[in-house]
């Protein structure tokens, strides 16, 4: 089947379609898969952040002009609550994509217009008070301005004090942080054993360190696949490791964009970023360090005062990242061919055909 004939399938068939491919690829933790279903009748927004397949099937039919942009290494399934900190080798607190399972080669324009139509149900569930219009132009001013000046990782030091502010917020508080953790029940030994255990122990300070293995529930779009987290105790107090499956992205079911493999790994390395060195993809696993510094922002959890503008400009200048090692020359001529509000007109069109599927699935499920 290829991508025109999925387009014509309603979302249930399509949700099903993709289950059903990604059951070759990984086993299914069905409770998770149940949540999510659960979860995707929640809003639009959530029901964006789950869908990213669908998306796929959509995007050719409601931006055409757009899916014919010069293609570049992208990160897919992007959202605005794709977005976290980390720990570079330094020590210093790093903000920008904290995930990138989805990565694959696809027009330029997809993260941009996925991104767009993300902060445009944010503004409709009052998660952020800033009009469309404004919010567009932030994200390609930062998207734009970074590729012009050739990019450079956000580290939250000197020069970004007032996103140092949102990102380090009363919620992430490590007590509660730790609690949350510490409330999820061990694994027996038996259960464990699908954990990736060698790449725990080599993600871990001491390999020797003994750990308790829990599964983790996390994300939306990721429900459904196999995920632990390792928790010790060292040098009188607490870390984590999260573990969870790597599967192809969603757009080699889609037969859209190019896939290969290690897409994700060729991103991290060819994006400009002060890399997380404890983040580990291989062997089908993703691997990184849990933290209360080091953790995926919510929405939800911003502070109530915070500059929108500069953090959608943030936003669009860590796009900028993950793209200016491929062809920036070329994406800056098109992006000055392009009509001055074309990013809203995308990112409104994408919204109404998620929308429309969200009630579809609300109805029918």
């Amino acid at each position: 089947m290829n991508n025109k004939d999925r387009t014509n399938t309603n979302i249930v068939a399509a949700t099903h379609d993709y289950e059903r491919w990604l059951s070759r690829h990984t086993r299914i933790v069905i409770d998770d898969l149940r949540l999510k279903h659960e979860r995707m009748r929640e809003s639009p927004f959530v029901f964006l952040r789950a869908t990213f397949y669908r998306w796929l099937q959509l995007w050719p039919n409601f931006c055409r002009t757009e899916a014919g942009a010069h293609a570049v290494l992208s990160i897919g399934d992007i959202h605005t609550e794709n977005f976290g900190t980390w720990r570079d080798a330094e020590g210093r607190l790093v903000w920008g994509i904290n995930d990138v399972d989805e990565a694959c080669v696809l027009p330029y324009t997809n993260d941009l217009v996925r991104l767009a139509a993300s902060v445009l149900f944010a503004i409709r569930e009052r998660w952020l008070a800033i009009s469309d219009a404004r919010a567009c132009q932030a994200i390609l001013e930062g998207y734009t301005r970074c590729l012009a000046e050739g990019g450079q990782p956000i580290v939250l030091a000197e020069r970004h004090v007032w996103l140092g502010d949102i990102a380090v917020a009363e919620l992430r508080d490590p007590w509660r942080f730790w609690q949350k953790l510490q409330r999820l029940r061990p694994l027996g030994a038996a259960r464990s054993r699908a954990a990736p255990h060698a790449l725990f122990r080599a993600s871990l300070p001491d390999p020797a360190v003994r750990y308790t293995v829990a599964r983790r529930v996390a994300g939306v779009g990721s429900l459904g696949r196999p995920r632990f987290v390792a928790i010790a105790d060292w040098n009188g107090a607490r870390i984590a490791r999260e573990a969870k499956v790597a599967v192809p992205s969603a757009a080699a079911f889609a037969e859209l964009g190019r896939v290969r493999a290690n897409d994700s790994v060729r991103l991290l390395a060819t994006s400009v970023r002060a890399a997380d060195p404890f983040l580990i993809i291989r062997d089908g696993w993703l691997v990184r360090r849990l933290a209360p510094d080091c953790t995926r922002i919510e929405i939800g959890d911003l502070p109530r005062r915070r500059d929108e503008k500069n953090l959608l400009r943030a936003m669009g200048w860590e796009i900028g990242n993950a793209h200016v090692g491929s062809g920036r020359t070329r994406i800056l001529a098109d992006l000055d061919r392009r009509p001055r509000k074309w990013l809203r007109r995308a990112a409104e069109a994408m919204a109404a055909a998620t929308y429309d599927d969200w009630l579809a699935w609300r109805r029918e499920t």
